[in-house]
């Protein structure tokens, strides 16, 4: 009868163990768009039993404003947006999972300027980037030591939108579906989003169009970021001029419209600027974040049923510009940048309610403005 017992002492004492993970921070660290002395890319460790962080190291870059972490963690991904300085760029480094220290592997040429948004595919074979300026994305292929190589394969959008924000094209992200068959692209210029098939083993060219995959949103909404439910066929997209989220039903690369609701308060006249949205853990709530005057995030319930959301609640961002969050691996926590107060707020998550709760906990980093989770820590 004793084993029993104290086997559950020990996977009480095992629960209590620290946990933790490398956290990045991409920033903005010149070009008028830096609040701050930022140096690059900040590296932490972060405890998801916790919620505590602790800085291990920097490198630095010109305004790694987003991020990506390859599968396994050894390399990292950044753009390069320099406001029209110089060409905009990916950036490859190599990560030392003992020592928690980036090293530059190599830089390319992101295909247009001001890259706002690269992502990397499982099997760590391609990084598709989205050049906000340039109005265009490409995919760059990457090396087995995890460097990048030239842009292979190149999209130009033209056109324009209905606002003065969409005077030409914008594609703000390039995001790919959790099977990985498909990369959605979203721009925010032409209030578009755009499916291509996705094959990881593909020479040169990784993307194929598909017939009828352009769904054109509500006119001025400007499409900035999707989240993909991870159990059900049901997709989010943020819109960042519009204050509201789009929920699909996507299924074979087809998005098709079920529902658009605001994501601020009823009656709010503030100024607008969505910015991110993600999923929760179990796909139970959905999170968008708000800048502009809200400076908050939007928490939604997801009817499983039907897709469609119905709003929780608002949590102040306890800061200003709320460009970028995640959540981190165990659900517990979200963590959001706060770029114009150059904090990073760590909240905690009600798995029942999905509401949010302020730790007490915060990073003071210059102008962050992208969260990514890396690999465990050795050891823990």
């Amino acid at each position: 009868m004793r084993l029993p017992f104290l086997l559950s002492i020990l996977l009480l004492s095992l629960s209590g163990i620290a946990q933790k993970y490398y956290l990045f921070i991409g920033t903005y660290t010149e070009g008028g768009l830096s609040n701050g002395p930022s140096k690059g890319i900040y590296v932490y460790q972060f405890d998801v039993v916790t919620g505590e962080a602790n800085p291990v190291s920097t490198i630095a870059t010109d305004n790694p404003s987003y991020l990506a972490v390859a599968p396994g963690g050894k390399y990292l991904y950044s753009v390069n947006e320099t406001d029209g300085a110089t060409p905009g760029g990916v950036s490859a480094f190599a990560f030392d999972k003992t020592t928690g220290q980036l090293t530059f592997l190599d830089k390319q040429f992101s295909g247009g300027d001001d890259p706002c948004y690269i992502s990397v595919d499982a099997h760590g074979k391609w990084a598709m980037v989205a050049n906000y300026s340039g109005g265009s994305f490409g995919c760059l292929p990457i090396h087995a030591d995890g460097s990048v190589g030239a842009i292979t394969q190149f999209v130009q959008h033209t056109g324009k939108g209905a606002t003065s924000r969409q005077e030409k094209a914008h594609v703000h992200s390039t995001i790919l579906s959790p099977d990985e068959k498909y990369l959605v692209v979203s721009d925010l210029g032409l209030d578009q989003l755009s499916v291509y098939r996705f094959n990881a083993g593909a020479a040169t060219h990784p993307l194929t169009p598909l017939s009828d995959s352009i769904v054109t949103v509500e006119s001025g909404y400007g499409p900035r970021h999707i989240s993909f439910h991870p159990g059900k066929p049901y997709a989010y997209e943020i819109g960042e001029l519009g204050g509201a989220v789009d929920a699909f039903h996507f299924a074979d690369g087809k998005l098709t419209p079920i529902q658009h609701i605001s994501s601020h308060p009823e009656r709010y006249k503030g100024d607008i600027g969505s910015a991110d949205i993600h999923v929760g853990p179990g796909g139970k709530f959905l999170y968008a974040t708000n800048r502009g005057d809200a400076n908050n995030i939007a928490i939604y319930a997801i009817d499983h049923a039907t897709g469609k959301l119905s709003i929780k609640g608002f949590q102040s961002t306890l800061g200003k510009g709320p460009r970028n969050f995640m959540i981190d691996p165990s659900g517990k926590f979200l963590l959001v940048g706060n770029q114009r107060s150059n904090n990073i707020i760590i909240f905690r998550i009600d798995p029942v309610t999905g509401l949010l709760t302020d730790t007490g906990k915060k990073l003071e980093v210059p102008a962050p403005v992208c969260l990514k989770m890396g690999p465990k820590v050795p050891g823990m």
